[in-house]
């Protein structure tokens, strides 16, 4: 069964950083695209980032673009989601999913599967 961890999260000063990380279980995450989303009370869910299956390919949601990276390590089944100069706008529950996609990835979330439970990110002073 497709399966996806997330991690990471956290209570954050505005300006600070988090790393996320989501970790495939039951399945490889190489063949598949990896996107992160987040959900913030009230609103609707939101890709944030999206990484192909090779990691040549990423793509950032205007809203983190500079502020953002994410990367895969295959060997490690591993995405993680750097966030730099984290808002008060940024806190949301953050969820990783996977897509099977060959050369590219979309932020919509239609198509993902294998949703987590998410990780809490609050950028609060």
């Amino acid at each position: 069964q497709l399966q996806l961890v997330e991690s990471g999260g956290g209570l954050v000063q505005p300006g600070g950083s988090l790393r996320l990380s989501c970790v495939a279980s039951g399945f490889t995450l190489e063949a598949y695209a990896i996107g992160w989303f987040r959900q913030a009370p009230g609103k609707e869910r939101e890709g944030v980032a999206c990484i192909s299956r090779s990691g040549l390919l990423r793509n950032y949601a205007g809203s983190v673009k500079g502020r953002s990276t994410i990367s895969r390590d295959n060997a490690e089944n591993t995405v993680h989601l750097q966030m730099n100069s984290l808002k008060p706008e940024d806190t949301a529950v953050y969820y990783c999913a996977a897509r099977l996609m060959d050369y590219s990835c979309s932020l919509p979330e239609y198509g993902y599967l294998g949703w987590g439970q998410g990780t809490q990110v609050t950028v609060s002073s």
